[in-house]
């Protein structure tokens, strides 16, 4: 008799809403197990609120996380939310998709309006193995040559405060800042006492918040291409829209990021994985194999 209460799924889609269930506990549990440290700000403030994207017309809500495809996501953002003045992701190009007068984020609304979005629409994040997230951060802001903004910005400070006998062109411009000295800006307490870290290497825990705001769906950068079209299924548009996909050689691996951290001591690993430590343990992902804690 009960087997007539039991929802007939197609077998793919039950068991991938099966894993995001399996993800979705995950962070609970997390959230519970930590809370001394992650409830301390019970109340989110609007400027919380600024990685979440709003599609008013398909009621999903995105949270942005730099350096895990929020490109490829913002542009399909602005396919959906474009009514129609966009229809393939991969024409918008990188540098529009990120003008952030292109999409709505969720802290342009009233508070009533910001609960009853947090309350009903569909609300996903993608999210990376942390460090691999680190060094592809790492590599993208202070090894390319046309991010001047970024060597300007924190180059010269990481340079000043780690490097001993500086010459006067790296104080100046910032462009050849070590990984390890990356690292050791990172774990500084200075530098967390001094601002919020850049959103390219904040972790996912801070930009999400997924202890104070319930994530219906968790996608994965190592699966993202499956869980993008599950989401795009979910949301109503699978069958005219598809999440871009490309090959990218330049792509940061884990091979790469076992090298990236050779060279770090086993004092700042400790230190760095302490860091990162919630977002490791919030989206399952197990301590790295190249890493030597102490």
């Amino acid at each position: 008799m009960l087997d007539s209460l039991v929802p007939v799924l197609p077998l793919q889609l039950s068991n991938t809403a099966i894993l995001h269930q399996i993800r979705r506990d995950q962070v609970t549990d997390t959230c519970r197990a930590n809370s001394v440290s992650s409830r301390k700000r019970r109340v989110l403030t609007p400027n919380d609120l600024k990685h979440l994207v709003v599609d008013e017309d398909h009621e999903m809500i995105y949270c942005y996380v730099p350096k895990v495809a929020c490109t490829n996501w913002k542009r399909v953002m602005m396919v959906l939310t474009g009514r129609g003045k966009y229809s393939d992701p991969m024409e918008i190009p990188a540098n529009e998709a990120h003008v952030s007068s292109n999409l709505k984020t969720l802290n342009q609304y009233s508070i009533p309006e910001i609960n009853h979005r947090l309350k009903n629409y569909m609300k996903f994040l993608f999210v990376r193995e942390p460090f691999e997230r680190l060094v592809s951060a790492y590599r993208n802001k202070f090894t390319q040559k046309y991010n001047t903004s970024f060597h300007k910005r924190y180059g010269t400070k990481i340079v000043r405060r780690q490097r001993k006998n500086a010459t006067q062109e790296a104080l100046r411009k910032g462009d050849d800042v070590k990984f390890e000295e990356f690292v050791a800006y990172l774990i500084d307490p200075h530098t967390q006492r001094e601002e919020p870290f850049n959103e390219h290497w904040q972790t996912v825990y801070s930009l999400c918040h997924p202890c104070h705001i319930h994530y219906d769906l968790i996608g994965k950068y190592e699966t993202l291409e499956e869980d993008s079209n599950y989401i795009l299924q979910l949301a109503g548009v699978g069958n005219y829209l598809k999440f871009p996909t490309y090959a990218k050689s330049t792509r940061t691996t884990d091979e790469m990021t076992t090298e990236f951290f050779q060279n770090i001591s086993s004092e700042h690993q400790t230190q760095l994985y302490e860091v990162y430590k919630l977002d490791f343990l919030m989206f399952n992902y197990s301590v790295p194999s190249y890493l030597k804690l102490e």
